[in-house]
């Protein structure tokens, strides 16, 4: 009789689930905090400037980059300090050490919270403050190689506060250094010269260009150059290991070297061609923007179309309206840059935008001795009045000038033709000399 072979049940082997300690650090601690924290203040500041950002690119690029910076980098050192204090201050030192991995690899380990998470709130602010400008731009692209040097920068400084809350494991050391950070990248932003674009919380603006290329990497390497380099000295057992640091360092230094031959004035900026290129639109005079706000064309034109209707055709009238910095002209009337006054593609205060408009118009460059004698006080009274019956001020913009009621009064009884016929006087005369000034 033979036996029959049963296979043998072996019961199944329990999975272990390995916890990556990077994991474990990013999850516990104050860096998720850290990082909602940084969203929410730079989110709330940019919110409450938000009709100053977002007509063009160099606006949302240029605010973000001061919020980042100087709310966020605070925040960050805060935050970094009171994480790298934490093992000291509960004791548990000697348990992290215990872990059989060198102690950079701890140290790179526990730093990662400091410096990831608040580059992480601050790139979900950059993507929220981008979408919200997207549909109001007109042309040009956010410069996003310098919102990447702003995070290098705000992940820097998250890994040397966490050094100096290592080095110093004290509950006020947090709080102490976030003043202390605030009040340092402040005061860097009022550094003379080209030293002054070394520091990652100074204000660039400038609408019509762009950065040189090498920018925004060169201002990556000052910023972690030095963070690596103080890692790499704490966090080295050996002389030699400690040797390396001396290679960021180098990086930093070289980087600096080469941002302190920027001019001192416009720094990294170039202006580019394709953004001051004019778009005008077909209207007499004719209104010309760049085509960095060519979507803002339609919104002023039909803000100075009512001065277009009274100046159409007359002799001495602007050949154009200008804005920006186009090739002059002889003719052209320059005006306010609209994105100024632009709230999401519209100008929000066209009778204000008008009546600059028209103050421009008539505002000649008189030299000393000019404006004098007995018709002066007159002459002027009159100019005000043209201008307040061509493009009245609003309401609490201005100084009401005594005397113009009577001029504008008698200009509005006059007939279409009679309003045109004084209007081309008046743009003829040079309003300099006041006994050429023709009263209404």
């Amino acid at each position: 009789m033979t036996g029959t072979l049963t296979p043998s049940r072996t019961a199944p082997r329990a999975r272990v689930r390995t916890v990556s300690p990077l994991r474990t650090e990013l999850r516990r601690g104050l860096g998720p905090w850290s990082g909602a924290a940084v969203a929410v203040v730079v989110l709330v500041t940019m919110y409450g400037k938000a009709p100053a950002w977002q007509s063009r690119w160099a606006d949302v690029t240029g605010l973000l980059h001061v919020a980042v910076a100087l709310l966020g980098g605070p925040l960050a050192l805060a935050a970094g300090a009171w994480q790298g204090g934490r093992d000291r201050r509960r004791g548990t030192t000697e348990l992290w050490e215990s872990v059989p991995r060198s102690r950079l690899s701890r140290l790179l380990v526990s730093v990662a919270p400091s410096a990831l998470w608040p580059v992480a709130g601050a790139l979900l602010a950059d993507a929220v403050c981008l979408l919200a400008t997207r549909p109001y731009v007109s042309g040009g692209r956010p410069r996003l190689e310098l919102l990447a040097a702003d995070a290098v920068a705000l992940a820097s400084l998250g890994a040397l506060g966490h050094l100096v809350g290592r080095l110093v494991p004290r509950r006020l050391t947090a709080p102490l250094l976030g003043v202390v950070g605030y009040v340092g990248l402040g005061v860097g932003t009022y550094a003379g010269g080209a030293a002054r674009w070394l520091s990652p919380a100074l204000e660039y603006r400038w609408a019509w260009g762009r950065p040189v290329w090498w920018f925004a990497p060169v201002s990556a390497g000052w910023t972690a150059g030095l963070a690596l380099a103080a890692l790499l000295a704490y966090g080295a057992r050996t002389a030699r290991s400690r040797a390396l640091a001396v290679v960021p360092l180098a990086v930093a230094v070289g980087a600096a070297a080469l941002i302190l031959r920027l001019p001192a004035d416009e720094g990294p900026w170039r202006p580019d061609p394709s953004m001051i290129r004019p778009v005008c639109d077909g209207g007499t005079p004719r209104v010309c923007v760049t085509a960095l706000d060519r979507k803002l064309l339609p919104s002023v034109s039909e803000v100075l179309a009512p001065v277009n209707a009274r100046l159409r055709g007359l002799p001495g009238a602007p050949a154009r309206w200008s804005v920006g910095p186009l090739d002059a002209r002889p003719g052209d009337v320059q005006l306010l840059d609209p994105a100024a006054d632009a709230v999401r593609g519209r100008i929000e205060r066209p009778d204000l935008y008008r009546n600059f408009a028209v103050m421009q118009l008539f505002s000649d460059t008189c030299r000393p001795g000019d404006l004098t004698g007995p018709d002066a006080e007159r002459a002027m009274t009159v100019n005000a009045a043209v201008i307040q019956w061509l493009a009245p001020t609003p309401g609490g913009f201005g100084p009401d000038v005594a005397g113009t009621r009577p001029y504008i009064d008698r200009l509005n009884s006059r007939s279409p033709a009679a309003q045109r016929d004084y209007l081309a006087r008046y743009l003829a005369a040079n309003t300099c000399h006041p006994d050429e000034v023709p009263v209404p």
